[in-house]
């Protein structure tokens, strides 16, 4: 039986490797000393692509692959892959949903409890003696009965609401239209900010999401607010949000995800009252196999009937 040409960008596991090895052909973008050649002879030989939230598909792979009819992507944002174009088209494009939901929602958490308690700053004073010699550490914040604002209540983003119950939190939300929850909803992320003292972004990136965190989002947060990113770093104005921090607009951030990651501005790396991780919100072995699982998942049911499990939201009626 002839095997199905597969283009790879990007990683993947050997788990995904062997998985997909009887059923396609692979080869690698990256491993392509001349990509432009590559891409135009070979590239009109590729029915399917596997790909990540962080490459997408680039517009030269984009443009040499005509004869394309499956994106299946390791991850659930997709904001690097014309979704609009290719359901146009008739491509299905395929994400990995749900099964990260508890680690991103996790991460938030973990980043809120850091950030309000100083976790660092704490543990430098622990570990550098100061305990001994200057005394006790100031006193922090709790972290309980606050007014927790969530910029996108999707999937993640009502799992987030979900946790914040075990501190008796007061949520309040913004999307593109009300909900059937047990929510406060706002009509724009500002009047969000303004409602509550802790928010965080869990929207899609893209353009219609682009700098949603701005000057003015964060001043309505407030001196005592705290902002968290564990959606794309393009939600944020980010030169408004280091501003913010360092003339105390608010009073601190927890960051996953940034503008053009993997580079943090130094602003950012330099204050006490951020916490920062290394877009590490679903990066667990668990997750990890769940979504690579799922990759493989898509590609061998869009081999075997043409559809795949967890199509993005432009592709659901292909």
């Amino acid at each position: 039986m002839t095997k199905v040409k597969l283009l790879q960008i990007g990683e993947i596991t050997d788990r995904m490797r062997d998985a997909l090895s009887p059923h396609f052909e692979i080869d690698i973008l990256f491993d392509q000393d001349d990509r432009a050649g590559f891409l135009r002879d070979h590239g009109a030989d590729y029915l399917a692509i596997l790909t990540n939230g962080h490459w997408g598909v680039p517009e030269d792979v984009a443009a040499a692959t005509p004869n394309l009819k499956v994106v299946s992507s390791y991850g659930v944002g997709y904001d690097a892959i014309d979704a609009d174009d290719y359901a146009a088209r008739g491509i299905l494009v395929a994400h990995t949903p749900d099964v990260l939901n508890d680690e991103v929602a996790n991460t938030f958490v973990m980043l809120w409890l850091a950030v309000s308690r100083e976790l660092i700053p704490s543990d430098r004073h622990a570990r550098s003696g100061e305990w001994e010699t200057g005394g006790n550490y100031p006193l922090t914040r709790s972290v309980m009965h606050r007014r927790v604002g969530i910029l996108g209540l999707g999937r993640i983003g009502q799992t987030i609401a979900d946790r914040c119950a075990a501190f008796d939190a007061e949520i309040h939300y913004h999307s593109r239209s009300p909900k059937d929850v047990p929510y406060t909803y706002h009509d724009s992320a500002e009047a969000c900010a303004a409602a509550v003292e802790v928010l965080v972004a869990i929207t899609p990136g893209g353009p219609s999401t682009q700098h949603m965190v701005n000057a003015d989002v964060l001043r309505a947060l407030g001196p005592d607010g705290l902002f968290f990113n564990v959606a794309r770093g393009s939600v944020v104005d980010e030169d408004a949000l280091v501003a913010a921090l360092r003339d105390g607009t608010i009073a601190g951030a927890g960051l996953d995800v940034f503008e053009a990651e993997p580079k943090i501005p130094d602003a950012l790396k330099d204050m006490d009252n951020v916490v920062l991780t290394p877009h590490v919100a679903s990066g667990t072995h668990e997750t990890r196999q769940a979504m690579g699982d799922l990759v493989v998942e898509n590609l061998t049911q869009w081999l075997a009937d043409g559809t795949v499990s967890t199509p993005v939201p432009e592709c659901r009626d292909l």
